[in-house]
């Protein structure tokens, strides 16, 4: 057998053994797409429908309608508000979790002590708690407090749940920084905490944007301790008005008008990821590479 051929088998085997095995990958990619897609494509498809076809079987709404998203919106419901403090609740929890995670995770990192190990087993052991069993001790805990019906009473448990992501994910990413970066800027003349703000951090914004869009998806998608420690509609988030919406006419069943709303709360989060994406795994594959 001649070099060539040699050559070309063993590019055959690499990719997979001919045009079958690229076929079978990429009908297996088709179908997962298609399977993950399925669910918000019938969701937007039902909120175009008119209210009299919202139980149409049709893939496509004939004809076209948007009472749906004026529904929706209608000022009876509340939901631009609720969006408005899904925003609140999102973007504070984010900002702190940041805070907090950053310094953790940059002192895990670097700092070696005994129990390092210990406590990275335990940040990544809270996270495995069910919210459910936790919604019991916190509604006793805000009441005491006074926190029902305000917007420390989400931010604060939806920091526990991000918390734990947050710090595994920058202590990954800290750790596969070279640690001599910090000492020549020392030796030009930086303290560590100039260090820190000037070298590091910059350097580490690919982890940070990463943990930033995650935590801010975790804690914007967060129904059960919103719809738990908050009965006053003024003060719910979007995914928990969406829940109570009662339909614009007596006994009306409002699938449609859901859909809808469904379908405003998740565009921004599909959007940032398709828009983020390269981003997003970069900065989580980033903290395996040596």
């Amino acid at each position: 057998m001649s070099t060539l051929s040699l050559t070309r088998l063993s590019k055959r085997r690499v990719s997979g053994g001919g045009g079958g095995g690229a076929w079978a990958r990429r009908f297996g990619i088709a179908a997962v797409v298609a399977y993950c897609v399925a669910p918000f494509y019938w969701m937007v498809v039902s909120s175009l429908r008119r209210p009299a076809d919202q139980f149409s079987n049709a893939p496509l709404p004939a004809p076209a309608s948007v009472d749906n998203y004026t529904a929706a919106f209608d000022p009876h419901n509340g939901f631009g508000r609720a969006l408005v403090n899904s925003l609140v609740v999102a973007g504070v929890t984010t900002a702190a979790t940041l805070i907090v995670g950053i310094f953790a995770g940059y002192a895990l990192a670097r700092l070696h002590f005994r129990g390092k190990t210990l406590i990275l087993t335990l940040i990544i052991a809270a996270s495995m708690f069910p919210p459910i069993i936790l919604v019991v001790p916190l509604l006793r805990l805000f009441t005491d407090a006074g926190w029902i019906n305000t917007y420390q009473a989400m931010i604060v448990p939806s920091m526990s749940f991000a918390l734990p992501l947050a710090v595994w994910n920058l202590t990954a990413f800290f750790r596969q920084m070279p640690a001599e970066l910090e000492k020549a800027a020392q030796v030009d003349g930086c303290t560590p905490a100039q260090a820190f703000r000037k070298v590091v951090l910059p350097l580490a914004a690919p982890g940070v944007f990463t943990t930033a869009i995650l935590v801010f998806i975790s804690a914007w998608n967060e129904f059960l301790i919103a719809v738990s420690v908050v009965n006053d509609r003024h003060m719910m988030t979007a995914n928990v008005i969406v829940s109570l919406f009662t339909g614009q006419y007596k006994y009306d069943q409002p699938f449609g008008t859901q859909m809808a709303a469904g379908v405003v709360v998740t565009l921004p989060l599909v959007v940032a990821v398709l828009f983020f994406q390269r981003r997003i795994v970069d900065g989580l594959t980033a903290g395996g590479l040596k």
